[in-house]
């Protein structure tokens, strides 16, 4: 074996490989949010190719049955790749989400429509400055060591009575 496999990793050191800088990035913006209102408008714009028979609007409204949806897949990629824009993009992300009801074949029979406000709402609500979450194994093993760790009490020396002190 080598030492190189059997390294201890310092908990500052980043970890080398992909899946570690994934996560990384990932923790630094609105992921799921905007992963959700991407597909939701990708699930949309795939309806818009159903046959026919599935079609329920066409008309008027073929140009925006087919701008809203991407629209939706512009501002789910805008929000994972530009963060600080989030609240920009989730709050017209819901509004394209809710707009393809009427425009898309009921929001993409209601799949895509649910995907992206479900995702704009993620979005709205992501924190950039918060903790990490601990898992629940983390937390009571915390608190497991803190129940078992006996506090040291400082026990102050007896003084001598002042009877027992000789002038």
């Amino acid at each position: 074996m080598s030492d190189d496999a059997v390294r201890p990793e310092t908990p500052g050191t980043p970890r080398p490989g992909l899946r570690p800088a994934f996560r990384r990035w990932r923790a630094h913006r609105p992921f799921w949010g905007g992963l959700l209102l991407t597909l939701g408008g990708a699930e949309i714009l795939l309806t818009e190719k159903a046959s026919l028979k599935v079609v329920l609007n066409i008309g008027m409204q073929g140009l925006a049955g087919y701008l809203l949806p991407t629209l939706m897949v512009l501002c789910g990629l805008l929000t994972l790749f530009n963060p600080a824009q989030r609240l920009f993009y989730s709050l017209t992300g819901i509004l394209l989400s809710l707009g393809s009801w009427l425009t898309s074949n009921l929001g993409g029979f209601f799949l895509g429509l649910l995907l992206g406000a479900i995702g704009s709402c993620l979005t709205f609500g992501w924190l950039p400055d918060q903790e990490p979450r601990r898992g629940r194994r983390q937390r009571r093993r915390q608190e497991r060591t803190k129940a078992t760790q006996v506090p040291a009490v400082a026990v102050p020396e007896p003084s001598p009575s002042p009877a027992a002190r000789v002038d």
